[in-house]
């Protein structure tokens, strides 16, 4: 991968969280801190962060580093950064491998390099990716173990059964925290969506969107364990999630179910929210299989 495509993905990302509020108005970014979460050298790092400023996202004090500026309401995602965005077409062929059986669970570099033709950079570039969501861990000393993940509707159906016991109840819990900051965020961004971001975003941008919302609500709970026990089944569902993203309509129900029980938890009424949650899990699951289904019988065939 040319250094220039890298920056551009360091850029691209970057910006993303701004758009979406995962890096507030103000929020401080070194050229040290993107090369450790992009696990590449301070020089793209740097490159990036320049492009950012260049672009008005970011502002640059001298000794001081990088501040992210407040994101102009007319901001759009061109229609040619939307697809570099995406995963890169080798990212996606490991994910179908590993949903099909059709690889072992632990493989090395090598083994990958020669299974897809590819470079040293790009094998490690898909291996970060995968780890970084969840599905793929370094194993003591050389080679990679592919974790368990759901790779059938079955599956997934099983996740969303667990999820709709466990997401109400949390909503329940006598030590739950009505934090505001928390719900105000958690608003702007499925709003942003529904203006917008369905249509334009990545999948895997809108798949973590949706993610983080489960979770941050799920933590207001107090309890620790849901919050552990909802990012697993988060992690194993995420593969088999991208599939159904080929049907954005459906988000917009999602996310219109998403803000109304943000404003129900705002107005103490937890018992609605949680009917509602258990309500919009049910119906999520039901839109997606029809899909999923579709998409296994056509890899079958």
């Amino acid at each position: 991968m040319a250094s220039s495509t890298l920056v551009q993905r360091i850029v691209s990302e970057i910006r993303q969280k701004i758009q979406l509020g995962e890096l507030s108005t103000g929020a401080h970014l070194s050229a040290q801190k993107v090369a450790d979460q992009f696990q590449v050298s301070r020089s793209p790092a740097r490159e990036a962060l320049t492009v950012l400023a260049d672009q008005k996202l970011l502002e640059q004090i001298p000794n001081r580093g990088f501040f992210v500026l407040e994101t102009p309401a007319d901001l759009q995602v061109d229609a040619d950064e939307i697809t570099s965005l995406e995963e890169p077409p080798e990212y996606y062929r490991l994910s179908e491998d590993w949903l099909n059986d059709a690889i072992p669970a632990e493989v090395t570099e090598k083994y990958l390099r020669e299974r897809y033709d590819l470079t040293k950079f790009q094998v490690i570039d898909i291996l970060n990716r995968a780890a970084k969501v969840g599905w793929a861990e370094p194993k003591p000393g050389y080679g990679w173990r592919l974790l368990d993940v759901a790779k059938t509707p079955e599956a997934l159906e099983q996740i969303y059964r667990v999820r709709s016991l466990i997401e109400p109840a949390a909503l329940l819990e006598s030590s739950f925290i009505c934090d505001l900051e928390v719900l105000r965020s958690l608003k702007k961004e499925q709003s942003d969506l529904l203006a917008g971001g369905i249509d334009t975003l990545p999948a895997d941008m809108l798949l973590r969107s949706g993610i983080r919302f489960h979770e941050e609500l799920i933590k207001l709970s107090g309890n620790p364990l849901y919050l552990m026990m909802l990012r697993q089944l988060n992690n194993m569902r995420r593969l088999i999630e991208y599939r159904s993203m080929i049907d954005r309509k459906r988000l917009y129900t999602q996310c219109a179910e998403h803000l109304r029980m943000v404003e129900l938890v705002e107005e103490g009424n937890n018992l609605e929210a949680a009917h509602l949650m258990k309500r919009h899990l049910s119906g999520s699951f039901a839109r997606k299989s029809p899909i999923l289904e579709l998409r296994r019988t056509v890899a079958e065939i």
